[in-house]
């Protein structure tokens, strides 16, 4: 038996009540949609398989944890290889209807989908928050995020346009089209639940494939939330299935399987080497968004206080556990100790606690081996001879909590400045020169996302050509949106997510010649 996450009450034929907002959603006993009703199991915490439009419950089950206090927040039906495969099976018979629907009419269901998200705002964030441990307000932010990939893959999937190109024999027609690639496998982190799936579910379905999500073990609630919110939406059974627990298992069906045509995976370096190689011997499609190590660079004749409102947006976003999350500050000499003070003023000022109090900006780390990481790489810098400014040990709420922490003086003989931290903590190093800060930002095989701050729009063009990543944010440190591709170049990965270039992802290109 599960028991709902904190913030959020159940009740039986009535509603469903958030205590923190007040919000009741009515749940009614009729036989009018869902859509209007909201007539969701009674709420929206679901802990079973979900497959061919079916909630399945598995042998086995494991425990989902509130990263805030430890409290176990549901127990998931472990699904494995055999759930995997029936999942499979009834995305490669959906997927033969899905794919002859037309764009439009997969557009509506995507869109209802969207509305069904922001009607239950609220309900989402809240289980988010406690399944996930951000901030209610990002936690909200990212369900609109998240929705905002349904309603752009629902407008694009209409405007896959091809060719007709001038032929090169006479009375013939060349023909060029765009068509789905086929049923494939989405393996999602636990550090967006539901954006991720979004991201990657609403290109997918818009092109006409039918899906696996195979979520991480840790954030399990919000896919079953979202597989919810699909099934009232009228995405078809087969069309959008769910499976979580042996990840091995699961893992290993959906690389294995001749049915998945495309896997898109965000996650570590080291897993999306193992699945390329993988998808090697299938010679399947695949889409790879995997580790960075973001530099973050001050020029001299930069807005102090803008670049200081850019670092904090980038590096304390959910608890610096953000893929595009700033790892390396590097700062011109002459403005580093005012950039330094002014980054202390606002890391001071952040609130650290249970995403769901009032107030709080910091959440916990994800779990006890997040922490270990953090602890590793504090306690590295400060032996090399890092400056601790402030912060640098386990918050006094104990549990996985971290003060964030902010540190100069490092070298990049740091783990910090060849590793992820993924955590609370700013390293800033110095710098001389535009040529020697570009060099040592691009010295590392990853290249995801690069931010640097300047007035000089010379220096703009310079500097955005120089740097060797997928995404570039100058001036600002918020850079992710549907509307534009995401997606790293080194060993930050393969292909591109969101935008008019995300949904090329998941379709082939067809030549026709016509006589």
């Amino acid at each position: 038996m599960y028991r709902p996450p904190s913030g959020l009450t159940l009740h039986g034929a009535g509603g469903h009540t958030d205590r923190k907002t007040r919000c009741t959603v009515e749940v009614l006993d009729s036989a009018e949609p869902l859509f209007w009703n909201m007539k969701m199991n009674n709420s929206l915490l679901e802990t079973r398989s979900y497959i061919n439009g079916q909630w399945t419950a598995s042998e086995d089950t494991y425990p989902v944890f509130n990263p805030a206090n430890g409290d176990v927040l549901a127990q998931a039906a472990a699904a494995g290889a055999q759930e995997t495969h029936q999942a499979l099976q009834a995305a490669d018979t959906a997927f033969l209807k899905w794919r002859e629907d037309t764009a439009g009419a997969r557009a509506a269901i995507l869109l209802r989908w969207k509305d069904l998200m922001l009607r239950c705002k609220d309900e989402l964030s809240n289980l988010l928050t406690s399944e996930q441990g951000k901030p209610l307000i990002e936690a909200q932010g990212e369900v609109a995020y998240a929705a905002g990939f349904l309603e752009w893959f629902a407008e694009e999937g209409k405007r896959t346009y091809g060719d007709i190109i001038p032929s090169h024999l006479p009375n013939t027609q060349v023909l060029v089209c765009k068509e789905p690639v086929g049923p494939a496998g989405a393996i999602t982190p636990w550090n967006f639940p539901l954006a991720m799936i979004t991201r990657k579910a609403g290109a997918a379905l818009a092109a006409g494939c039918s899906v696996v999500v195979k979520p991480s073990e840790l954030t399990p609630l919000c896919a079953f939330a979202l597989a919810l919110l699909a099934e009232e939406a009228g995405v078809p059974p087969g069309v959008f299935n769910v499976v979580s627990g042996d990840a091995p298992a699961i893992g290993t069906a959906l690389m294995e399987s001749p049915i998945i045509r495309k896997i898109s995976f965000t996650g570590s370096t080291r897993t999306g080497r193992l699945l390329m190689a993988k998808a090697a011997e299938g010679i399947k499609k695949i889409s790879l968004e995997l580790g960075g190590n973001a530099p973050f660079i001050v020029f001299e004749d930069a807005d102090i206080d803008q670049a200081v409102n850019a670092a904090a947006a980038s590096k304390f976003r959910n608890t610096g556990q953000t893929c595009v999350c700033v790892n390396r500050f590097y700062i011109q000499h002459s403005v580093h100790d005012e950039f330094v003070e002014k980054l202390r003023g606002r890391i001071d000022s952040l609130v650290v606690g249970n995403g769901l109090d009032e107030g709080v900006t910091q959440g916990p780390l994800i779990n006890q081996a997040a922490l270990k990481k953090v602890q590793n790489h504090v306690k590295d810098a400060l032996g090399k001879g890092g400056r601790l400014i402030t912060g640098g040990k386990l918050h006094k709420l104990g549990g996985t909590f971290y003060e964030p922490t902010l540190i100069t003086h490092v070298n990049e003989e740091i783990i910090g400045a060849r590793e992820e931290t993924f955590g609370p903590v700013a390293f800033c190093f110095s710098f001389g020169s535009e040529q020697e800060v570009v060099k040592r930002a691009n010295d590392t095989p990853y290249g995801l996302a690069a931010y640097f701050c300047t007035r000089d729009m010379d220096r703009v063009r310079r500097v955005s050509k120089a740097l060797e990543a997928g995404i570039i944010g100058v001036n600002e440190g918020l850079i992710s949106t549907p509307s534009a591709p995401f997606g790293g170049i080194k060993q930050s990965g393969l292909g591109r997510e969101g935008s008019k270039y995300g949904i090329d992802e998941y379709m082939e290109l067809k030549y026709i010649l016509i006589r």
